[in-house]
């Protein structure tokens, strides 16, 4: 369990959902480490938040344990998205943790919002990786263009990326539509949200957008990232407007920075979204 999430799921304003995807990995693998990985070095923080004034144990947040995972992709991903929709029909904001960050894609269907807002540090706008269109290499295209077989299920009519620095000459083409924004890291601190009143929005967490030197237990680390200050200051940002988080990547190949780190800055996102007026 989550520490703090004490929540009864009847009850639950927030659920926290484990989704230890780990198939499509390029590099590293061990994201199906992450989700418990998260919980365990969390377990230090205190439950009050002194900048909200708020304890996490009484934010009605429910830790419903992991979606466990299998080998086919677009399967399990359909399957989670049933999971995460229960959560948003029950008026809940779905957590997710990784896992891969394929399985944004069930989280960004289940909210269908207008916005998808990811902090990473890849494009992730290949239409496939290696022939496979549900890699995490692919997950925002997904997101964008809809799924195999299925266009409508992804949902968000805009891509805002913060903090990519890498992408393939296809990506780069895409990424300069009008639909997609990248904000490159050394803007990031400058950069806010501004959307319209109304405007729905899922935040996603790709841990690699971290620096490396904070965040190393992830796949496919990315030189000159962000810091987590300036990962944190963006999830403060947005969550008042966010109707779904997750945050993904995470693997076991480190002391626990990767870890501690995704799971501080689902706590941000918690006090955050409970904190706004």
């Amino acid at each position: 369990m989550f520490p703090g999430a004490t929540a009864d799921r009847s009850s639950a304003k927030y659920v926290v959902v484990g989704a230890p995807l780990d198939v499509s990995t390029s590099f590293q693998p061990g994201t199906r480490f992450g989700p418990d990985r998260v919980r365990r070095f969390a377990e230090t923080y205190d439950d009050y938040d002194h900048r909200t004034d708020q304890f996490f144990s009484e934010l009605d947040v429910h830790d419903t344990g992991d979606v466990r995972a299998w080998d086919d992709i677009p399967d399990y991903v359909e399957w989670l998205r049933g999971t995460l929709t229960d959560v948003v029909w029950d008026d809940a904001v779905p957590v997710t943790v990784g896992g891969e960050h394929t399985v944004s894609a069930a989280g960004v269907a289940a909210v269908d919002p207008d916005v998808f807002v990811c902090l990473d540090a890849h494009l992730d706008l290949r239409d496939d990786y290696d022939g496979n269109p549900w890699s995490h290499a692919a997950v925002t295209r997904r997101i964008l263009d809809g799924w195999p077989g299925d266009v409508d299920a992804a949902g968000a009519d805009e891509v805002v990326v913060l903090g990519a620095r890498t992408g393939s000459p296809e990506e780069w083409e895409r990424a300069a539509d009008d639909d997609v924004t990248v904000v490159p890291p050394e803007a990031v601190s400058e950069w806010s949200p501004d959307f319209d009143d109304g405007t729905s929005v899922y935040l996603s967490v790709d841990i690699d957008a971290a620096d490396p030197a904070y965040a190393p237990g992830t796949g496919t680390m990315e030189p000159f990232g962000l810091t987590p200050r300036e990962m944190r200051d963006v999830v403060r940002a947005v969550a008042p407007s966010a109707r779904g988080f997750d945050v993904v990547e995470v693997n076991d190949r480190d002391d626990g920075q990767a870890a501690a780190l995704a799971g501080k800055l689902l706590r941000e996102f918690v006090f955050s979204h409970a904190g706004q007026p």
